[in-house]
């Protein structure tokens, strides 16, 4: 598609938006689902449904790719190394299939392939692990020792590192572009979208109708709640404990003019799990990305600040200058702050609302959710559709109180 047929779907989106407002408050159509959230998790369920034959309205508060959500902004990783977790090694497989089949028909890509490097001491438990999986599934990889570190890589201080496990044909996927063109095929495949505030119901039993902003009703067979870092706000009683939403802060390094060893082939994307770290190479002339996986403090997705802290910049800039020496210096040219949505397992949540039947939660991204939302696409599809058999990992029960 070109890219003024994109903008053209982009431009739908927002031109849809009216129909829950103004003075005629009669009930939209009815419809088999009704996904309330256009985050990747929801998007990619919509885009599921419709292909199966559902008539599908899609909604979300602020838009797809929105400044407040946890599928906006410039970059995620996708990775096929998760250690023994193989279900979820094979779901990134299944997901860059399709992530790759959807920007091979774009302009401006959604799929970077940067190649995927992860660092670790040398007897790393997780990182051996990757390793007997990724070989199991015969996922094309390199095992690679501190001397062949050091001279591949040498932009990066090895210090304390001496296991490096490189995924050529993993990468890194344009996230605000991503899920607003999921959204936009979703729409010229025959999806409705909406933008819209959507009440969670107040009754038990299964539910007909659910009330939006504009006073509008939204009649449906079924309904998907994926509302990423809203969920547990929508659902306090049950899912307050259970889904702990976090502020997270991302940093962009400007790299000196001409200085290559940042910017893809030479810097893949990184991370180094024993540091809580990550980034990505400089993609599109955005700058290096480096952020500290670690669990950030509580908020709330519609009023937490958007600014990093003066303690979090300190951090970033001591682990960059350690870690990345020639950036010592590099001037910070732009900032991101979204969250996570942490389950006490880090394993997504999927399964029926236990007092509401027809009513389906998902979410409980935990920071890793992005690269799988077309494989959790598909998975919803079949949990709504033909009640196939679920995943325990994902269902409420097994969710405890996050701390």
């Amino acid at each position: 598609m070109k890219r003024r047929q994109f903008l053209g779907q982009v431009a739908m989106l927002a031109a849809a938006a009216p129909l829950l407002h103004g003075e005629n408050r009669m009930p939209l159509a009815d419809y088999d689902v009704a996904v309330i959230g256009a985050g990747v998790f929801g998007a990619w369920t919509a885009w599921h449904l419709r292909r199966a034959g559902q008539r599908v309205l899609l909604l979300d508060a602020y838009g797809p790719g929105n400044s407040r959500s946890s599928s906006g902004g410039e970059s995620r990783i996708i990775r096929m190394g998760y250690g023994a977790k193989e279900f979820y090694t094979r779901w990134s497989m299944r997901s860059l299939e399709q992530w790759k089949e959807l920007s091979a028909r774009e302009t401006l890509p959604l799929f970077a392939p940067t190649g995927v490097l992860w660092l670790a001491p040398e007897n790393d438990g997780l990182a051996k692990e990757s390793i007997t999986t990724l070989t199991r599934l015969r996922i094309a990889h390199e095992v690679l020792d501190r001397a062949q570190l050091e001279k591949r890589f040498p932009q990066i201080n090895h210090d304390g590192l001496g296991l490096g496990i490189f995924e050529p044909g993993s990468g890194a996927l344009m996230a605000r572009r991503a899920v607003q063109r999921v959204t936009a095929a979703a729409t010229a495949d025959g999806v409705e979208y909406v933008e819209a505030r959507v009440e969670a119901p107040s009754r038990p039993g299964p539910v007909t109708e659910l009330e939006a902003s504009g006073g509008r009703k939204i009649r449906a067979r079924q309904f998907v709640f994926a509302c990423g870092p809203w969920l547990a706000k929508l659902f306090p009683s049950l899912l307050g404990t259970k889904i702990l939403v976090t502020r997270q802060e991302i940093f962009f390094f400007g790299v000196e003019a001409g200085d290559l060893r940042f910017a893809p082939p030479a810097m893949p994307t990184w991370i180094i799990d024993h540091e809580d770290a990550f980034g990505t190479p400089d993609l599109e002339g955005r700058g290096f990305k480096a952020a500290v996986d670690k669990r950030g403090p509580r908020v709330d997705p519609d009023t937490q600040s958007r600014l990093v802290t003066p303690e979090v910049t300190a951090e970033m800039r001591a682990y960059v200058a350690r870690r990345f020496p020639a950036l010592t210096a590099a001037p910070i040219t732009e900032t991101r702050v979204c969250q996570y949505e942490y389950t006490s397992s880090e394993n997504f949540l999927v399964d029926r609302h236990p007092d509401h039947e027809n009513v389906w939660l998902v979410g409980g991204g935990s920071g890793h959710g992005f690269k799988h939302g077309p494989a959790l696409g598909e998975y919803v599809r079949d949990q709504v559709l033909h009640q196939a058999a679920p995943e325990p990992a994902f269902l409420l029960a097994e969710k405890k109180v996050v701390t």
